[in-house]
């Protein structure tokens, strides 16, 4: 053999072993790669889980393959779904009281209610809208940030949460406190105007200022309408809940009058008591200050 053919045999050779050595690699991390589903929503927004089930006009993402925590998000609001190759990171470890390493929380639908909950009895709102601002924030998104940097469930730009006394925004509790008191906060400086509220939470008090009103942002005025639309569905559900549970309730008393054996002329039956309709229409409104 030649000089020249025992040099094209060593580089042939060496490109094998190299090839190899790659090969090798892809194999080792193979099992440790997974595709993470993301879903995109027409906000822009994208929200990272495990597999999705669509039930209709709502489809539920579940955040862990145990089905153990989940977020609903209305079907029309997810453009699509797409696959991310990612490595599985290890948390870093950080001290603790005990001198052990803590374990990664999430969030499952039953936590950020309870947040949810807290903070509107804090700061004296309808928890039905908080909800619903956080569904056209971030749909649910703890760790969701926007194009402009805002953060986590209420979307706190990093200077807002500053002044709130956030220091974590992606942490629920404290994200949700904040933008809860920052919403009350709007609601009393235009006298619980809701739609005026809602365009300052979005594009700031200085346009709702400037324009007197609701800006002329496509953007503004679509986040408005859809938080406003969600939170009278969410309304008008519990007006029907309530109205009907009201019928089967008197249905139910007129069955059991009838059914009792009749006594001659003992007198004419009372008088059903008056219903607490209006106690249920007072509930569905956002409580005033106090």
């Amino acid at each position: 053999m030649t000089e020249d053919g025992m040099n094209r045999t060593a580089l042939i050779g060496a490109s094998i072993r190299v090839a190899l050595i790659c090969a090798g690699v892809v194999l080792a991390l193979a099992p440790l790669v997974k595709a993470a589903d993301i879903a995109v929503l027409t906000n822009g927004f994208t929200i990272q889980h495990d597999h999705h089930v669509v039930m209709g006009s709502t489809t539920r993402l579940f955040l862990s393959t145990d089905d153990s925590s989940f977020t609903d998000v209305a079907t029309d609001e997810i453009v699509g779904f797409e696959k991310e190759l990612v490595l599985p990171t290890s948390p870093k470890p950080t001290a603790s009281p005990q001198g052990t390493q803590p374990s990664v929380r999430t969030h499952s639908a039953a936590d950020v209610n309870q947040v949810v909950n807290s903070a509107s009895a804090a700061y004296h709102l309808d928890p039905d809208l908080v909800n619903s601002v956080i569904h056209a924030e971030s749909g649910f998104n703890s760790r969701a940030v926007s194009p402009k940097g805002a953060q986590g469930l209420m979307q706190l730009m990093p200077s807002t949460a500053t002044a709130l006394g956030v220091n974590d925004a992606f942490d629920p509790k404290a994200n949700v406190t904040g933008g809860s008191q920052y919403l009350r906060e709007l609601l009393e400086r235009y006298n619980f105007d809701l739609v005026k509220a809602l365009a300052a939470y979005n594009a700031g008090p200085q346009r709702v200022e400037q324009y007197n009103g609701v800006p002329p942002f496509h953007e503004t005025r679509a986040y408005v309408a859809r938080i406003v639309h969600d939170y009278n569905k969410k309304k008008i559900a519990q007006e029907r809940a309530a109205a009907k549970a009201q019928k089967q309730n008197k249905l139910q008393k007129t069955s059991t009058a009838s059914a009792m054996p009749a006594r001659g002329n003992a007198g004419k039956p009372k008088r059903v008591a008056a219903s607490g309709a209006k106690a249920a229409a007072k509930a569905a409104v956002v409580n005033s200050p106090r």
